[in-house]
């Protein structure tokens, strides 16, 4: 896992730090996921991640800058999903308890077709966000989003 997470934080520095092109921006996200990634996909750094390999990216899927994907429990965007600036996806958290916090809570985020995920949200481990829904700007979202809904808060 440790040298999972050290070449995603070497490749995130290398997208991060330099101006790239929008084929060198999806040829480093292809090493940085160890998947190709289609030519319809959109970036604007920075971006980060602390692992990588368990992120999953469909076709027309634009993420904009700030973004940061802790993937460790699986990412899955669908097709034609807009993530907003500052977007954060966090798959693992800690035990409540103080005897606890050194245990990890993995679930995965799916993340459906064509879905909107406005600026500043924080989308919590296991959440699934069904296809064309809406997630309001700064909202923080533990539980699943029906399909075709709009939520905030």
């Amino acid at each position: 896992m440790h040298g999972y997470s050290y070449e995603a934080m070497r490749l995130t520095a290398e997208l991060n730090n330099a101006f790239h092109t929008p084929e060198e921006i999806r040829e480093i996200m292809g090493r940085i996921t160890g998947r190709p990634i289609d030519e319809t996909f959109r970036l604007f750094p920075p971006f980060y991640t602390d692992f990588g390999k368990n992120i999953r990216i469909g076709r027309r899927v634009f993420i904009n800058a700030c973004c940061c994907f802790q993937d460790q429990g699986g990412i899955s965007i669908g097709d034609g999903t807009l993530i907003g600036h500052r977007v954060t996806l966090a798959t693992i958290n800690h035990g409540l308890p103080p005897d606890r916090r050194h245990v990890h809570n993995i679930a995965p985020i799916v993340i459906g077709k064509d879905v909107w995920i406005g600026s500043g949200t924080i989308l919590l481990p296991g959440v699934h966000v069904g296809d064309g829904a809406v997630v309001a700007a700064g909202s923080v979202v533990r539980e699943d989003v029906p399909p075709r809904t709009i939520v905030a808060g």
